[in-house]
């Protein structure tokens, strides 16, 4: 959906980074809040490490998944603030980079972050 001018521009997050953050985030998801379906003994050195963090330091993982969603959150709001500063005046490019950087942080935000929009040339 790249427009020549730059006013409708939006680039999706390859398939490495949409798969690895979806698993990860499912996985901590997974872990906070429902920590005893977790079949940790088929995990190997991670189903060890989740039972360990489960079993010690459960309100920090509990802390640190809300962390991780706020951090998403600012990215997203970053993410508009740049659509902005580039020229991207599309709401529904500016929809998209903000919802894809919310599910996606940074794997979203360093392709917007990347973006070059071509200047106009003044007559």
């Amino acid at each position: 959906m790249a427009n020549t001018d730059g006013r409708s521009y939006f680039k999706r997050s390859s398939w490495f980074w949409i798969i690895t953050v979806t698993v990860s985030m499912g996985y901590y998801t997974w872990v906070v809040f429902s920590s005893e379906t977790v079949p940790c003994d088929l995990l190997g050195p991670l189903g060890s490490l989740t039972k360990y963090l489960v079993d010690n330091h459960s309100s920090l993982i509990y802390n640190g998944w809300w962390l991780a969603w706020a951090i998403h959150l600012f990215e997203a709001l970053v993410a508009m603030k740049i659509c902005s500063d580039k020229g991207v005046e599309s709401p529904t490019a500016r929809c998209l980079w903000f919802v894809q950087t919310f599910l996606y942080g940074f794997a979203s935000l360093g392709l917007l972050i990347k973006y070059k929009p071509d200047r106009l040339k003044q007559k």
